[in-house]
């Protein structure tokens, strides 16, 4: 009888893997997931794996790194295969060997650390923790169950996309934090002239075209201001 799977699952069926032990270490430290086959209890083969990395990948990680933001790798993968991945991405923090059932549990972990978490992911696997997340990126091209459980969904599979989505998510806070700025001062300066509180003093009442006329100001500077979010152009 045939089975495979991962170290650890031949470990807990007692099957032992001396025999290509060095190998797998090997093909692990390049960065590769290894899968064991075994026959009627004894290894016969391992099989490498490895997922391709994006020229724009490393790019996309040291931006977010600039922008102040900690990048952090979770994945089901071993410890040995995931450092060499996130090495040559730039990325330092790595929580690997986590089963689909427990990273949910490593993003409350993180969020019990005191940290806004935004999780990015694409399988079926990442949903729950795509859920649990203060703000859920799902990749385009992945999975529906994961592109439902997400608040943002990246069009394509470029994690440049992450930049963008953070990058024009500041861009429309600082912009409503101006506009209230706004709404506050012409409400705070007009609306007790309008009331008349200079009239005893300098015997100024307000005009109500003037009044109309400034109420009129004010949304055109909301609204003009708001519109200059359609020139926003991301910096990676």
């Amino acid at each position: 009888m045939g089975t495979d799977g991962t170290h650890r699952w031949m470990q807990e069926l007692g099957i032992t893997t001396d025999s290509l032990h060095g190998d797998w270490e090997h093909l692990e430290s390049e960065g590769r997931t290894v899968v064991w086959l075994a026959v009627d209890g004894q290894i016969e083969a391992i099989l490498a794996i490895a997922d391709a990395v994006k020229p724009s990948s490393a790019h996309a990680i040291r931006t977010l790194q600039r922008m102040g933001l900690e990048v952090v790798m979770l994945t089901g993968d071993n410890r040995r295969t995931a450092e060499a991945i996130a090495q040559e991405v730039g990325i330092t923090r790595v929580i690997a060997e986590v089963r689909p059932d427990q990273k949910a549990a490593q993003i409350a972990h993180l969020q019990q650390e005191g940290k806004l978490v935004a999780m990015v992911g694409d399988g079926i696997n990442d949903a729950p923790a795509l859920a649990q997340a203060d703000v859920g990126m799902a990749i385009g091209t992945g999975t529906d169950v994961a592109i439902a459980a997400s608040d943002i969904t990246l069009i394509s599979g470029d994690l440049h996309g992450i930049v963008t989505a953070i990058q024009l998510s500041r861009a429309t806070m600082r912009n409503i934090k101006q506009n209230l700025f706004f709404a506050f001062v012409y409400n705070v300066a007009g609306i007790p002239i309008a009331a008349g509180v200079l009239y005893p003093l300098v015997g100024w009442l307000l005009n109500p075209i003037i009044a109309g006329a400034a109420m009129a100001f004010s949304s055109v500077s909301v609204v003009t201001n708001a519109l200059r979010l359609r020139r926003f152009h991301p910096h990676f």
